[in-house]
């Protein structure tokens, strides 16, 4: 008995349902691998044959070599006694080969078939999954969904062969010692169960704990947290918060291995009655010159084996139960219905003009329930670690991220809060090639709602959007994508070198082209003077670089793709003064003949706008130039007043 059956036990109260639909999509998976199947399916009888020989080949030492003084019969005897373990030691060897395949064959399909499938969910799908459970699903459940195939499976036939072969040699020696060994088989089934349960309810708590110990270290010991306990001087407090943690997965850990040596001492006594009653009865059997002594010693050796096969066999189902839970959420990733779906004869947008069309276009956030993964209790989880400092546990099911929270009763109460049902009602205008259209509004009024709907981040509830008079649902989502390129307030990079990070837009693109769009974007002398240029890390999100710097490669990034319509959050609040002119300056190349959509947060960007849009709770209450706004008086005269006049135009 090992630890692993005990870890298999932890999921059984899941229940899973195991339909024959599910059996047949299962085996499907197994397939491509048949042969390797087959193969061990040989590999298991020509082994379960040789593990029959070893006693046969001790009982006739015993009973006639010995007694007969055959010396050449034992040499031949002993020979054979290396011969075996090495032949069996060989057929493992490719059994192992041939179950590896499958396995990490089966790994593979399932993670590509999860990773192919989740490049294509919206962003709706992302900003509703904790991207902890995606993780899980890739890597702890396809795991154990292979080990349905490659372990389970083949650990029940293996057993399952082994178990009826020693039946049938040791019901051939002598069937009353064959009926008296599996007498104890109720005793066992007992004590496993009874124990087994106290284990899987240690196992969890000690994984919840250790949860708690690995979400403590991955808050406090990223670059952000770590500048956090710096900042606040809080290094003893966090330091005696993790050494109470890891204390706890200590005594834990001694708790489970005292309790499972336990166990592993009743299974003894279990199996040791068993083995007293053959040897008692064989003994008996002996003397009364019913049986020789090398049919006991023969007898007493499968009898150790025949344990071991029924042990597999008592936990199979449970093992089975847990590898089919992990194919159910396996299967629910690739069985998710797309939100954002290609047509499939959706017209390749070719020769873009850049005039983009919203006509009437209503969009809400509210989620369908269908396109989102289940909640599920994972023991060990960091993601179920609700409250990381202070250590409590939260139901995954009440952790959900929402873009953006409709709360009206709170809108009713305050009429100038931005909460609504409706994220955008009734949005239309029309941007011609090449214009500038810039979005103004009060925080939460929708104008990222709207950046978001061009590049079909997300689908409208109602209304159409075109470009070049293409309905964008119309169209292929890769030359959509071809067409627009966005830079949004938040800049992400990866953590790898700026020029990966640059040719992400543009895989092909050449050295020239790639310092010439950095030229554009006002980055390329930094980047020329760091150690490394531009083989330089950014690190983790580019945490490396100040936010202007971010700003500006990824506005590179945008130059160096080309698109013709740019889509962009020009949000410079935060940076300083010689960051943020730099970033005008790029800002005013990098639109240059391109329809530009720009949500505006400087004076000098609405003044060059060809159309401004001033937004609301979701709607567009003004429109029109800078001069036609002012003297409208309404909703942009008043930002005007409070958030740029005071703002000095270069």
């Amino acid at each position: 008995m090992h630890y692993g059956w005990f870890m298999a036990m932890r999921q059984g109260d899941e229940k899973p349902k195991v339909t024959r639909e599910l059996l047949l999509r299962v085996l499907n998976y197994a397939k491509p691998y048949w042969w390797h199947i087959a193969g061990m399916l040989v590999t298991i009888l020509v082994s379960t044959g040789l593990s029959l020989l070893t006693p046969l080949i001790f009982r006739n030492m015993i009973d006639v070599v010995l007694p007969a003084k055959d010396t050449q019969r034992l040499i031949w005897l002993g020979l054979g006694l290396l011969f075996i373990p090495a032949l069996s030691g060989g057929i493992n060897v490719l059994q192992r080969r041939l179950n590896s395949t499958v396995g990490e064959g089966v790994i593979y399909d399932l993670r590509s078939s999860l990773f192919s499938r989740l490049q294509r969910m919206s962003l709706r799908f992302f900003t509703n999954t904790k991207t902890g459970e995606l993780m899980s699903r890739l890597n702890s459940d396809v795991v154990g969904a292979q080990n349905a195939i490659s372990n389970t499976i083949v650990n029940i036939v293996t057993n399952l062969i082994e178990a009826v072969a020693l039946l049938v040699v040791m019901i051939s020696l002598e069937w009353r010692l064959t009926i008296a060994s599996i007498l104890i088989l109720p005793l066992f089934i007992l004590a496993a169960q009874r124990i087994g349960t106290v284990l899987r309810d240690i196992a969890r708590e000690g994984m919840d704990l250790n949860a708690q110990m690995n979400a403590h270290m991955n808050e406090t010991l990223n670059i952000g947290g770590a500048l956090l306990v710096k900042l606040f001087g809080r290094a003893r407090e966090e330091d005696k918060r993790f050494r109470e943690r890891a204390a706890n997965v200590r005594d834990i850990g001694i708790k489970r291995a005292v309790i499972g040596s336990g166990f592993f001492v009743i299974f003894g006594l279990v199996s040791s009655v068993g083995t007293a009653l053959v040897y008692g009865m064989g003994g008996y059997f002996v003397i009364t010159d019913i049986f020789t002594v090398g049919t006991i010693v023969a007898f007493g050796s499968y009898l150790g084996q025949l344990y071991g096969a029924l042990q597999g066999l008592v936990s199979a189902p449970v093992d089975f139960s847990t590898s089919m839970v992990s194919f159910e959420r396996v299967f629910e990733i690739i069985d998710l219905p797309q939100d954002i779906v290609e047509k499939e004869n959706a017209v390749e947008l070719k020769d873009v003009r850049g005039e983009l069309q919203f006509d009437n276009v209503t969009f809400n956030y509210k989620v369908d329930e269908s396109i989102l993964l289940k909640d599920v209790k994972r023991y060990g989880s960091m993601d179920n670690v609700k409250a990381v400092l202070s250590g409590g546990n939260g139901d995954a099911s009440t952790i959900k991220r929402r873009v953006e929270r409709t709360a009206s009763d709170s809108a009713e109460a305050d009429p100038a809060s931005q909460a609504r049902d409706v994220a955008l009602s009734g949005i239309s205008f029309t941007a011609r090639p090449g214009e500038l259209i810039a979005l103004v509004g009060p925080s939460g009024a929708g104008k990222t709602t709207v950046t978001y709907l061009i590049p079909r981040l997300y689908d409208p509830s109602d209304g159409i959007i075109r470009i070049d008079g293409h309905n964008l649902k119309n169209v292929t989502l890769e030359s959509l994508s071809h067409s627009i390129g966005m830079v949004t307030q938040e800049t992400y990079l990866f953590h790898d070198t700026i020029r990966t990070n640059l040719i992400y837009a543009k895989p092909e693109a050449t050295q020239d082209e790639i310092e010439s769009a950095a030229q554009a974007a006002n980055i390329h002398n930094f980047i020329v003077d760091l150690p490394e240029g531009y083989d330089t890390i950014v690190g983790e999100r580019g945490y490396r670089l100040s936010g202007g710097e971010k700003q500006r490669i990824a506005l590179a990034r945008v130059i160096l793709k080309n698109p013709r319509i740019l889509v962009l959050d020009e949000a410079t609040s935060s940076l300083d003064s010689e960051s943020e002119s730099l970033i005008q300056d790029a800002l005013k190349r990098v639109m240059a003949g391109r329809t530009s959509i720009v949500i505006a947060h400087r004076l000098s960007t609405i003044l060059a706008a060809d159309l401004i849009l001033v937004m609301d709770r979701g709607q567009i209450v003004e429109r029109g130039t800078h001069g036609e706004l002012l003297e409208q008086d309404g909703l942009y005269a008043q930002l005007y007043e409070t958030q740029f006049k005071r703002e000095r135009v270069v």
